[in-house]
């Protein structure tokens, strides 16, 4: 009996030891597998083109190597479509910015019905994302020379916003346009700065004797500064790679910068793919700046509000 127990021991031993490629296969963690599908749609779609283009901008239709492309991004033509991109940018996301910031302080912390915030959440969800073409089609039946409120206004209320120099196709006109996907932007990616605000600042400003506008101006707007500017930035970027709603808007007489990218790749008279590519890179360093100070300044806010 006791030369089987000693000899039934090791077999135990041997027979609870896993197999070793079982081992491997266990401990291989196969939580990544969902990543995979964005992984891959990010290197197909962004990674990938962005290396095309760089390529290409430094590149003649033959193939050699130039600067030409991006020394051609400084004349007149060029550089005053990348100006007044970056003027219709700055002025949507700067009136986008306030009004967006003055929505979202109503919405968060002014008091309002759950639903209600619940209702201006969601809506903004939906109006963010909606540009293009439907949009350009709602402001023309809207705000055009024959739109619903342009005509309520000029028989019932006896003002003509047209013969005062407004025009729906202009600059303002462009900038009002974007602000219907700006200001919901604005308010969604706001909305998580102004709940930081923690209720116990408030509360040991006021037992310190500070008013509500000294309790703002010297904790409630320094902590929400550097959020407010990181959306500014987002503003900004989001406007300026606009195209589709400039296009169907105002045809392309609006001369943008992704407008004048798509006559240089698609037009049949001002074709150069090459130049395209330059401007394409050009945008693609605006943006990356942009995108880069606002991680920058949403660390910097994170950190205030921890």
């Amino acid at each position: 009996m006791t030369v089987i127990a000693e000899n039934a021991e090791p077999l135990a031993r041997r027979a609870s030891k896993p197999v070793p490629n079982q081992t491997a296969v266990a401990r291989i963690d196969w939580n990544w597998l969902g990543a995979v599908p964005y992984f891959a749609f990010t290197a197909l779609f962004m990674i990938l083109p962005i290396f095309y283009i760089f390529i290409g901008a430094f590149q003649t239709p033959e193939g050699s190597f130039t600067l030409q492309n991006i020394l051609d991004l400084a004349s007149p033509t060029l550089a005053n479509s990348y100006w007044l991109s970056i003027r219709l940018s700055l002025a949507s996301a700067a009136i986008g910015t306030v009004f967006g910031l003055a929505l979202a302080y109503a919405v968060i912390l002014g008091g309002m019905p759950t639903w209600m915030r619940h209702a201006f959440t969601t809506f903004s969800g939906v109006a963010a994302n909606f540009a293009g073409v439907p949009l350009a089609f709602a402001f023309i039946a809207t705000l055009g020379r024959l739109g619903l409120v342009t005509i309520i206004l000029r028989d019932v209320f006896g003002i003509n916003i047209y013969s005062g120099g407004f025009t729906l196709f202009s600059f303002w006109g462009l900038a009002l346009t974007y602000l219907y996907f700006q200001l919901p932007l604005m308010l969604l990616v706001i909305t998580p700065a102004l709940e930081g605000l923690k209720t116990e600042w408030r509360e040991a400003a006021e037992i310190l004797g500070a008013s509500r506008m000294q309790y703002w101006r010297m904790v409630g707007v320094p902590i929400l500064a550097p959020s407010v500017l990181g959306c500014f930035l987002l503003l900004f970027a989001n406007a300026f790679g606009t195209l589709a709603t400039v296009i169907a808007l105002t045809g392309s007489n609006f001369s943008v910068v992704p407008i004048v990218l798509f006559q240089q790749i698609r037009g049949n008279v001002l074709y150069n793919p090459n130049l395209g590519y330059a401007l394409a890179f050009g945008m693609v360093v605006i943006m990356a700046v942009s995108n880069i100070l606002y991680l920058m300044l949403r660390a910097r806010a994170e950190r205030w509000q921890k």
